[in-house]
């Protein structure tokens, strides 16, 4: 177990660190200048060059990425050129909310995209499986602003159970949750549906079958604890993408979390905040996967880990 938990924590290491690589030489080529974004458009080249050599972005590229490197390892993401604030102060103001937002949508597609998956599979090859598995695929291509604008719509302007945006109450969560839910449960419900249908087929069902046990007892006691392995994985992964991939539910929703910062400093060219985000998001896929990891064995002890 140490010698495991070593290797992938260099593994860990070594991927981030590849992340942020390539993410600042792809912000490093952008033809967007964010010095001209900071000067603004009346500003003379004098002035956008003093303000390049204040940055340090007139230095070679690895020199400023090393300088990058040498700040994130002591824990120092930068500042951001527009709002003249420490990078790890804005995502911590925004982290609460997105964490919030995150448990909320991991929690409606487990419970829609489990459901769903468990009933086709115990109903497969049948009428009920296959409008299931179109209903999945259809939640899994629609856009995320066209399902969330639909339940803004119904839910907010035609019902008004829920209010149109904002942050603050359940009420705020519940829409944006559910619509980050929907998005998420097609993956779940065909996994879960392919595992629990493999597990069905065992032979240590069909001798608990033999024993009289209740159908029901047979779902949750063997096979559910069984099929449900591969969705642990799933959700180390949704972690990380739920922490920097929700821009655009955040966006439509108004929630305040690091996927709108992220688009905001998309927009106005803001490197460092552009990097702290994706770096926050590639931990939290990381250690996302590595809890998926390390919590598998205690679910299946048969699992060792190597």
């Amino acid at each position: 177990m140490p010698g495991y938990l070593f290797r992938r924590i260099i593994q860990s290491l070594l991927i981030l660190l590849g992340v942020s690589f390539i993410t600042f030489v792809l912000l490093y080529v952008l033809p967007a200048d964010p010095v001209r974004q900071i000067a603004g458009r009346s500003a003379t080249a004098q002035t956008v060059e003093n303000i390049r050599q204040q940055l340090g972005l007139d230095q070679p590229m690895l020199v400023q990425y090393w300088r990058y490197l040498s700040g994130l390892v002591q824990g120092d993401m930068g500042r951001s050129y527009l709002q003249k604030t420490e990078v790890s102060t804005l995502i911590a103001a925004r982290l609460p909310a997105s964490l919030l937002l995150m448990a909320g949508g991991i929690f409606c597609e487990l419970l829609i995209g489990l459901t769903l998956g468990i009933v086709a599979a115990l109903y497969r090859g049948k009428p009920l499986d296959q409008g299931l598995m179109l209903t999945s695929f259809v939640a899994v291509s629609a856009p995320q602003f066209v399902v969330g604008l639909l339940l803004l719509y119904v839910f907010a302007v035609l019902l008004g159970w829920f209010p149109i945006g904002g942050y603050g109450t359940f009420a705020h969560l519940v829409l944006p949750a559910v619509t980050l839910g929907i998005m998420g449960s097609g993956w779940y419900s065909r996994m879960m549906r392919s595992s629990m249908i493999e597990v069905l087929r065992q032979d240590y069902i069909r001798t608990a079958r033999a024993k009289g046990l209740k159908r029901s007892k047979v779902l949750m006691r063997h096979a559910l604890p069984n099929a449900i392995l591969p969705i642990i994985a799933m959700i180390g992964i949704d972690i990380g993408i739920f922490m920097g991939g929700i821009v655009v539910v955040e966006s439509v929703f108004g929630w305040p979390g690091i996927g709108q910062l992220a688009w905001q400093a998309i927009q106005r060219v803001d490197i460092p905040i552009i990097m702290g985000v994706t770096m926050v998001s590639a931990t939290a896929i990381v250690l996302g996967n590595l809890l998926a990891d390390l919590i598998t064995p205690l679910i299946d002890p048969r699992i060792k880990l190597r």
